[in-house]
C-alpha cells in the first residue's frame, strides 16, 4: 500500500509547492531612483511563476540585481534575503555600496576623422569624464556613435584598434580606452543609371550630389526618395559599389531602375447621406514619354453630381518642384435648388518649396449653364488666380501631429470676358494634436469671400454653400445658404465653418470620436448652425475610414439626423 500511494504523495507535494510559489511576493528594499528603476527592469524578465524561496532562486535574483547595478557603476553591492513564510514575502535587502568612478578616459581618433567636426563633437559631448560615476551605457553609446558616423559619412574602412572598458571593483575605478582609426573618407564617384525609360538628363537632374563630393548616406537616401517621388519607376535602388574600396577613393554609384506600369486603373465606391452611393474610376499614365510627362483622369458618379477631369503634367528642369499642368473638367450638378453644367479649362504653373509650401499660379476659363432657384442663365468667367498650400504630418495614416493650410485668390473682370467683376478669397486651416498614445484632437476652420457688386451674376460654382460630411455634419449636403423669394437656395457671398473633434483610442487602430461643428453660408450677418455627433475611426491599411452619426441642432425635425461615411486622410 505504501509503495502505491507514494507517487500520489509526491505529486500532491509538488502541486502544493507550486501553489505557494505562485503566491510569493517579491519586495526589494534599499534602492531608489535610477538604481531601483534598472533593477526593476532586470527583474521584470523573471516570470512570476518562477518565484520561490529556495536558494537557487535567491542566487538567480542576486545575479540579476548585480547585473543591473553593475550597468550603473555599482560593483560592490551587499545583498541579503528574508523570507516570511506566513505572509509569503521574500524580501531582498540591497546595500549598493560606493559606485565605481572613471579614473581614465583614453579616446583617440586617427585617420581623416581626426579633423572631422562631427567626430570631434561626438567625443566632446559624450558623458565619459574622469571622476564621473561609470555608466556602461555611456561607453556603449560613444562606441556606437563613432561607428554610425563612419557609415553615414563614408569612412568604410574604419575600425577600433583598442576598445576596452576595464573595471577594478576593489579600487572602485574604471579605465576606458577607445582608439578609433577611421581611415580615409570616400567620395562620390561616377553615377551609372540602368533600367530607365526616362531620358538620362531628366533622371540625373534628381541627383542631389556631384561627383567628387564627400560621401553622405543622407544624399544617397535623398536621391532614392527623389526618384521614387516621380512615380516614373516601380523599383529604385541607389547604392555605392563597395567592391572598389581598396582601389580608389571615389566610389562609383549604381542606380538600378524599373519602369512603372504605363497605365494604372483605380476604382472606388462609397456611401453617405450627402450624395447616396458614390462611385469613382481613375485612369493614370505616370509617364507618357521619355521626357517624363504624365497624364491623369478621373470620373466620379453620384445621384446629385457627376464629374470628369483630365490633366496633363509637364515637368521643368527642377523635375520634382516645378512643372506646368493643363487641366480640363466638366461637372453636372442636380442638387436641391441647383441644376448646372459646369466646364473648366485651366492652365497652371506650379512651384514646390523645400519647406513644404506649394504655390500655383493659374488662369482658368469657366462656362456654366445653370438654374439656381429662380435664376436661369449662362455664366462665363476668365479668372487668373494664385494659391498657396502646405500639409505636414507625423505618425502614419492617422498622424499624431499634423497641420494643413491653404489660401486661394482669384479675380474676374467684367471688362475681360467675365459676367461681372469679382475677387474671391478661399482659405482653410486644420490642426491635429495628440496627448499621449490614446488622445487626439482635430480642429478645422474654413472660410470664403466673394467681393462683388453683382452677386446675382455669379455662377453657382462660385457661390458658397454649407452642410455635409466635409462641412457642418448633421445637415444635408450643401443645404445651408440664403434663400430667394421662392424659398430656394441661392448660394452665398460668404462662408465660415468650424469643427472641433476629440478622439479616443478604443483598441489598436480603432478610435471613437465626439465632434461639434458650427458655421454658416451667408450674405450679410451669419446665423450660425450647430451640429454635434459621434463616430468611429479605423486606421485601415488603405487609409483612415470614418463613420459618423450627426445631429443638426438647428435643422428641421425631419432632417436632423445624418450618417456620413468617408475614406481618406483627415487633412
Amino acid at each position: 500500500m505504501f509503495r502505491k500511494s507514494l507517487p500520489v504523495f509526491i505529486a500532491i507535494s509538488c502541486l502544493s509547492n507550486l501553489a505557494h510559489a505562485k503566491d510569493i511576493d517579491l519586495i526589494v528594499n534599499g534602492l531608489d531612483g535610477k538604481l531601483k528603476d534598472n533593477v526593476d527592469v532586470y527583474l521584470s524578465s523573471i516570470p512570476e511563476k518562477d518565484y520561490s524561496a529556495d536558494l537557487r532562486f535567491q542566487s538567480r535574483l542576486e545575479d540579476s540585481i548585480n547585473e543591473a547595478l553593475n550597468a550603473l557603476g555599482y560593483y560592490n553591492a551587499e545583498i541579503s534575503f528574508d523570507y516570511e513564510k506566513e505572509s509569503q514575502e521574500l524580501k531582498v535587502n540591497v546595500v549598493p555600496g560606493e559606485p565605481v568612478t572613471v579614473a581614465e578616459v583614453d579616446v583617440e581618433l586617427t585617420g581623416e576623422a581626426k579633423s572631422d567636426p562631427d567626430f570631434i563633437k561626438a567625443v566632446q559631448n559624450s558623458r565619459l569624464e574622469v571622476g564621473s560615476v561609470l555608466h556602461h551605457s555611456d561607453y556603449e553609446a560613444l562606441k556606437s556613435k563613432l561607428r554610425n558616423l563612419a557609415l553615414k559619412k563614408g569612412y568604410f574602412n574604419a575600425k577600433y584598434d583598442v576598445s576596452r572598458l576595464e573595471v577594478s571593483p576593489v579600487r572602485n575605478q574604471a579605465f576606458i580606452r577607445l582608439h578609433y582609426d577611421s581611415g580615409q573618407r570616400y567620395h562620390f564617384g561616377e553615377t551609372t543609371i540602368t533600367g530607365s525609360q526616362i531620358e538620362l538628363d531628366r533622371v540625373q537632374s534628381l541627383q542631389p550630389y556631384k561627383q567628387g563630393e564627400p560621401y553622405l548616406v543622407s544624399e544617397v537616401g535623398k536621391f532614392n526618395s527623389n526618384l521614387s517621388n516621380t512615380d516614373w519607376f516601380s523599383s529604385v535602388v541607389v547604392a555605392p559599389d563597395l567592391s572598389k574600396l581598396d582601389s580608389q577613393r571615389e566610389l562609383p554609384m549604381n542606380v538600378s531602375l524599373a519602369p512603372q506600369s504605363r497605365n494604372q486603373l483605380e476604382t472606388g465606391i462609397g456611401y453617405s447621406t450627402d450624395v447616396g452611393v458614390r462611385g469613382s474610376l481613375k485612369w493614370n499614365k505616370p509617364w507618357v514619354n521619355s521626357r517624363g510627362h504624365s497624364f491623369d483622369s478621373s470620373f466620379s458618379l453620384s445621384k446629385p453630381e457627376q464629374t470628369i477631369t483630365a490633366g496633363y503634367r509637364i515637368p521643368l528642369d527642377d523635375v520634382l518642384h516645378q512643372y506646368y499642368r493643363i487641366q480640363y473638367g466638366m461637372k453636372k450638378v442636380d442638387n436641391r435648388d441647383t441644376n448646372s453644367l459646369e466646364s473648366n479649362l485651366q492652365f497652371e504653373r506650379h512651384w514646390l518649396a523645400d519647406k513644404g509650401w506649394h504655390k500655383t499660379v493659374y488662369l482658368r476659363y469657366l462656362i456654366e449653364n445653370y438654374e439656381q432657384g429662380l435664376q436661369d442663365d449662362i455664366g462665363q468667367f476668365v479668372m487668373p488666380g494664385i494659391s498657396f498650400s502646405r500639409t505636414r504630418t507625423r505618425g502614419g495614416s492617422m498622424p499624431s501631429w499634423g497641420d494643413k493650410q491653404s489660401i486661394t485668390f482669384e479675380y474676374g473682370d467684367k471688362n475681360v470676358f467675365s459676367e461681372t467683376s469679382v475677387l474671391r478669397i478661399i482659405g482653410s486651416s486644420s490642426w491635429i494634436r495628440s496627448l499621449g498614445d490614446n488622445h487626439r484632437g482635430l480642429w478645422k476652420v474654413n472660410g470664403g469671400v466673394n467681393l462683388t457688386d453683382e452677386f446675382d451674376r455669379l455662377s453657382p460654382s462660385l457661390r458658397f454653400f454649407a452642410g455635409g460630411d466635409n462641412s457642418i455634419r448633421g445637415y444635408g449636403y450643401e443645404s445651408i445658404s440664403p434663400v430667394d423669394s421662392s424659398n430656394s437656395l441661392t448660394g452665398a457671398k460668404y462662408l465660415l465653418t468650424n469643427t472641433l473633434e476629440y478622439q479616443y483610442r478604443l483598441t489598436g487602430d480603432w478610435w471613437g470620436a465626439l465632434f461639434y461643428d458650427t458655421g454658416d453660408a451667408f450674405n450679410d450677418t451669419p446665423d450660425l448652425k450647430d451640429g454635434v455627433g459621434f463616430g468611429v475611426r479605423w486606421a485601415s491599411p488603405v487609409g483612415p475610414i470614418a463613420l459618423d452619426f450627426a445631429w443638426g441642432l438647428d435643422s428641421d425635425p425631419g432632417d436632423r439626423f445624418q450618417i456620413h461615411f468617408s475614406l481618406g486622410p483627415e487633412l
